[in-house]
């Protein structure tokens, strides 16, 4: 397959340089001192799957000089896809399909808005892993996993697409990557999105790493709290997730490395931009639209809005002793 990575940070670096590795025709979409990086010295990713390095790599900042492709992995981060379904109109071909792996339940709906329901499937992916210097990645914790699958409400039908099945086992050829065809894709995304937005809004608030948050009573029961407004909101949203969703993913986050922290927090406790609009503002917002009480992704999502703002230069404020 000919796929085009949009966004090779460390979740697109990641799965793209394992796609490559196993024969693909791989294009990573990059820009700035990380673009120069993996054109000048490949690819490379450290991994407690296995190291590699990807050279030559194909990498660009300019989808025009790539043209149409099977597939586009869109791995930016969740508040940069807009802009990103209006550029990456050059790679569609009169057969491509669109993958988002963002942190979040609505890129799906903001790229089918731009390039047609039609081509966009629903997708999410599970990784620890970090650009630690331009060109070099690494995956340190968690079991790197990918899902996708049609977005259509097929109910009790389920339905492989050719399509899905073609990535699918583009996916099965790579080393270090599980990967599944979903057969309700919006339940899968959902899940994730229940542990990611509460780990992350935690552990911004907190500046704990997982470890830290899991292992002291309260943080903990913080953590669950966030986990259970969630899968209300999903449940007023008729998002069929599991009816132990939110005891296997404390489960799950009791396996994680004790200093794991998700890449929204990393950004938030750096100064940079982050997805706190598209992780605790979604559920504050769809909380809201659906009439279910959040009042701990509100406390978190207006705690941090001052810090996210200032990243983005909308609010300067310095901080100084009183």
């Amino acid at each position: 397959m000919r796929i085009a990575i949009y966004g090779a940070g460390a979740v697109g670096g990641y799965f793209g340089g394992r796609l490559a590795q196993a024969g693909d025709d791989v294009v990573f979409l990059a820009r700035g001192d990380h673009l120069r990086a993996i054109r000048e010295h490949g690819l490379r990713v450290t991994s407690i799957a296995g190291d590699f390095t990807i050279r030559p790599a194909h990498a660009t900042d300019r989808p025009d000089d790539i043209g149409p492709v099977d597939t586009v992995l869109v791995s930016v981060k969740a508040w940069q896809v807009p802009d990103a379904a209006l550029a990456m109109r050059p790679l569609l071909g009169p057969d491509t399909f669109v993958v988002p792996l963002q942190n979040g339940v609505e890129a799906p709906e903001q790229l089918a808005e731009v390039l047609g329901a039609e081509r966009v499937l629903g997708g999410l992916c599970r990784i620890i892993a970090q650009v630690i210097r331009p060109g070099h990645i690494r995956h340190s914790g968690a079991e790197p996993y990918i899902a996708f699958g049609e977005l259509e409400d097929t109910g009790s039908r389920v339905r492989t697409t050719g399509r899905a099945e073609h990535l699918r086992q583009a996916f099965a050829r790579a080393q270090g990557v599980r990967v599944e065809i979903s057969p309700d894709i919006r339940a899968a995304m959902w899940l994730k999105f229940l542990f990611i937005a509460s780990m992350s809004g935690v552990g911004a608030v907190t500046r704990a790493p997982i470890g830290v948050v899991r292992g002291q009573p309260e943080t903990r029961r913080m953590l669950e709290q966030a986990f259970e407004e969630i899968a209300a909101v999903a449940a007023a949203l008729g998002i069929a997730l599991p009816a132990n969703a939110v005891e296997e993913t404390m489960a799950f986050a009791d396996t994680l490395p004790h200093d794991g922290t998700a890449s929204m927090q990393r950004d938030i406790m750096a100064g940079r931009p982050s997805e706190l609009e598209t992780q605790n503002g979604a559920v504050v917002r769809l909380g809201r639209r659906t009439g279910v009480p959040v009042p701990l992704h509100t406390f978190i999502y207006q705690s941090l809005l001052p810090l996210e703002l200032r990243a983005r230069g909308e609010l300067p404020f310095t901080e100084s002793g009183v």
